[in-house]
């Protein structure tokens, strides 16, 4: 048992180190990593949300603090993602793991793509409102719960490209990320449960201890080249789950 918990501890330590230095990835990463791994995409997907709860309560307060957090953007993100987070939460859990894999991963390819895209082009601001932000928390709220993770490189990305100023955008997502989470796992402790307890202790632990490290990573790097590494490092991991995942659809191992 505490080999388990400080396994999960391991991810979600190197997860929150992601998250804290470039302001999104936990769950992709952690996500990819469990995957990686071997456990099944809802088990991920349930144990990762649930830690969540915890990390993104505190970042949507910490955000609200700073002036960060538009609340009418808030609650057009965060209604409909709850319930795009709920179907897609309650799609995974009566799916087979096996059958489900080869798109989760697939996924957290483009995710990972999508993290490079950020790095790489700089986005431009406007004073244009955001357009379609219903549509956007539906989608990224049930992409996020099917996928294990993926609302912040989603939505964030959409909403800054669309010209929204980027500290509202960081701000209001974080914000609404909680509650869509919060939703999340509630649904997933109604259909599979949480049994898993030392896999989310692991992940609480290992993600408050990497906060303060994180912290000081973001002070001495620049996003750009971290932002390309774990784009990367997201790429490949979930490009080998994928050639595993369809290699018995082709009569492999």
């Amino acid at each position: 048992m505490l080999d388990e918990i400080l396994l999960y501890a391991a991810i979600g330590f190197a997860a929150q180190m992601v998250d804290g230095a470039i302001g999104m990835a936990y769950g992709v990463t952690a996500t990819t990593f469990m995957l990686t791994m071997g456990i099944p995409p809802a088990t991920a997907s349930a144990s990762v949300h649930a830690a969540e709860v915890f990390t993104t309560g505190a970042s949507g307060l910490a955000h609200w603090k700073m002036g960060n957090v538009r609340f009418k953007l808030v609650w057009r993100l965060a209604l409909p993602g709850m319930v795009g987070g709920a179907l897609g939460a309650f799609v995974l859990s009566g799916l087979p793991g096996d059958a489900i894999r080869p798109f989760v991963t697939f996924y957290l390819m483009v995710m990972g793509g999508l993290i490079l895209w950020k790095a790489l082009r700089p986005p431009a601001t406007t004073d244009e409102p955001p357009k379609h932000v219903g549509f956007l928390g539906l989608g990224g709220g049930f992409l996020d719960a099917i996928g294990g993770g993926g609302w912040g490189p989603l939505v964030a990305s959409t909403l800054i490209g669309g010209g929204t100023v980027p500290r509202y955008a960081i701000g209001s997502t974080n914000l609404a990320e909680f509650f869509v989470t919060s939703t999340i796992s509630a649904t997933f402790f109604a259909t599979i449960g949480f049994e898993l307890w030392p896999v989310i202790l692991g992940l609480v632990l290992g993600g408050v201890l990497a906060a303060p490290f994180a912290a000081y990573v973001t002070q001495r790097l620049p996003d750009k080249p971290l932002m390309i590494l774990v784009a990367v490092v997201i790429l490949l991991l979930s490009l080998r789950g994928f050639v595993q995942a369809i290699e018995p659809w082709f009569g492999g191992g």
